[in-house]
């Protein structure tokens, strides 16, 4: 059909995430080394325009909130000013055995102040 799948926006989600939290908190691979994982528990995608074979897509990441155990990323999808599609990932941090563990204290109020902040951290 010449345009990206749907399926693919949330393969770019979940890089702009992994970039977002490598550089605002910590390296994904320092909660894997701890064997911790941020789960989904929800995604959602409004699309609002396609995107083709071989267009430059620019995705904003952000945090929007942080609780206990949860967070929720939103994003925003970009073909220069055109705005392709809009998003939000939540999470739960769990363990290797798949149970919700809190955030560690010093990387939740390391997020919170982020989500607080008047334009939130991009990435």
């Amino acid at each position: 059909m010449g345009i990206v799948h749907h399926a693919n926006y949330l393969l770019l989600m979940e890089n702009a995430r992994i970039a977002f939290l490598d550089e605002h908190d910590l390296p994904y691979r320092e909660y894997v080394e701890r064997g911790l994982h941020f789960a989904v528990t929800k995604s959602q995608l409004d699309y609002r325009l396609p995107a083709h074979f071989d267009d430059r897509i620019e995705v904003s990441a952000w945090l929007a909130w942080v609780r206990g155990a949860s967070l929720r990323i939103e994003y925003e999808m970009r073909r220069g000013p055109e705005l392709l599609v809009t998003g939000a990932t939540e999470h739960a941090l769990v363990d290797v055995d798949g149970r919700p563990v809190r955030i560690p204290r010093e990387q939740r109020e390391n997020l919170k102040k982020l989500a607080a902040g008047p334009l939130a951290a991009r990435v």
